[in-house]
């Protein structure tokens, strides 16, 4: 076991049922918030939203609002979004939403106070890698889901529909200064979507436990998550009203969060990111489903971590597990338990012909995750487990 790690966490988190209404209360980055969510009706259904304005009001905090954030945000978004924090004189902002939300505050964060375009500071694909000029605008992170961890970490996903790219863009100092989980806010989440959030979640941790960078302090935090998902994840699709499954779940995402801060994800998410910008109707989580077992295989088959696969299956309900392949069984069966067995690429428009384009554009874009396996993938096979999770 790797014993090295470099650990660094600016964020002060407040995790914990009825969390949000001790946002007044907390010193805040700033006096004038740009209020940044969705363009849906979940944080005002939720009640999150008439509850985080009466805590910013409390705070003596001015708020202005841009609420046009879509499930797979887009650099346009990004860039409209940040010309209207300038345009509107805004010190900091509050991103009050699931990932989309989470992973667009760190982009318009960054432009609101930086010249040019988003992709002048991207790494990778044609994004020309800049440094950043100026220090982005300070985060507050209100999660009302349970899937991307983005509220402690500086990364976001954001696409670039010209290119056909999806990337991660971040940089450490523009990890939120402050992050409200709050399970409460998370039950009025649609079944479907607390599944495919949480096998979001859940993966961020597989990868960080198959990931040749996993260390002593990224296990023990991923393997906590994945059992806390494991066990909890088939409840809170059954019963969004169930708070104690969303409080599970809840930790086991944010953990992820911290894992991922400790160890870099794998391929697999560089491979979900292709299927998404050509695809952008597919959720992410659903289409990490989609590829998860034939990810896993192809290691398996390779003898790469065959350990550590056992060990996430001893906490994902098999206790007696001793082979690799039990860590399939146990995916498959959580799959099943939460009704997302049955999905299908062919579904969502993806084409068989479309493996290799898929998985070229995989390491083009986000080519870093890749160097994370645990043992080599071309090209070939990368587009060969596509062929095999195909439906």
């Amino acid at each position: 076991m790797n014993m090295n790690f470099d650990f660094n966490s600016p964020t002060k988190i407040l995790f914990g049922s009825g969390k949000l209404n001790e946002l007044g209360s907390q010193p805040l980055p700033g006096k004038k918030a740009l209020l940044l969510m969705s363009g849906g009706k979940s944080a005002k259904v939720s009640g999150a939203y008439d509850r985080t304005l009466e805590q910013l009001r409390k705070a003596g905090v001015e708020v202005t609002e841009f609420a046009k954030v879509m499930e797979n945000p887009v650099k346009e978004m990004v860039m409209e979004g940040a010309a209207f924090a300038k345009e509107n004189g805004c010190d900091f902002i509050v991103a009050l939403g699931g990932g989309a939300v989470l992973d667009s505050a760190v982009a318009v964060a960054a432009m609101a106070t930086n010249p040019g375009d988003l992709w002048d500071y991207v790494n990778g694909g044609t994004g020309k890698g800049q440094p950043l000029v100026n220090p982005g605008l300070p985060i507050v992170a209100i999660t009302l889901t349970a899937g991307t961890g983005s509220e402690v970490n500086c990364w976001g996903v954001i696409s670039n529909l010209e290119t056909k790219e999806k990337i991660g863009f971040g940089y450490q100092e523009l990890t939120p200064v402050l992050a409200v989980v709050d399970p409460e806010l998370m039950k009025t989440v649609p079944a479907k979507y607390t599944a495919y959030q949480g096998f979001d979640a859940l993966f961020h941790n597989t990868e960080v436990m198959m990931s040749n960078g996993v260390n002593i302090l990224s296990e023990t935090i991923a393997l906590s998550a994945i059992e806390n998902i494991a066990n909890y994840l088939p409840r809170a699709v059954k019963d969004g009203n169930d708070l104690v499954a969303r409080e599970h779940i809840a930790y086991g995402s944010t953990m992820a969060g911290i894992a991922m801060q400790l160890t870099s994800t794998t391929a697999q998410h560089s491979m979900e990111h292709a299927m998404s910008a050509y695809h952008h109707n597919l959720p992410h989580g659903a289409g990490l489903i989609m590829i998860s077992v034939e990810f896993a295989r192809y290691f398996i088959e390779r003898h790469a971590c065959d350990e550590q696969l056992i060990k996430m299956a001893r906490v994902m309900g098999m206790p007696n597990a001793d082979k690799p392949e039990d860590f399939i069984t146990a995916l498959q069966q959580l799959q099943k338990d939460c009704g997302v067995d049955d999905l299908k690429m062919s579904d969502y428009g993806i084409q068989k012909d479309e493996c290799m384009t898929l998985a070229v554009n995989a390491r083009e874009t986000m080519g870093g995750l890749f160097l994370a396996n645990p043992c080599p993938m071309s090209d070939e096979e990368c587009a060969g487990i596509f062929e095999k999770s195909y439906r």
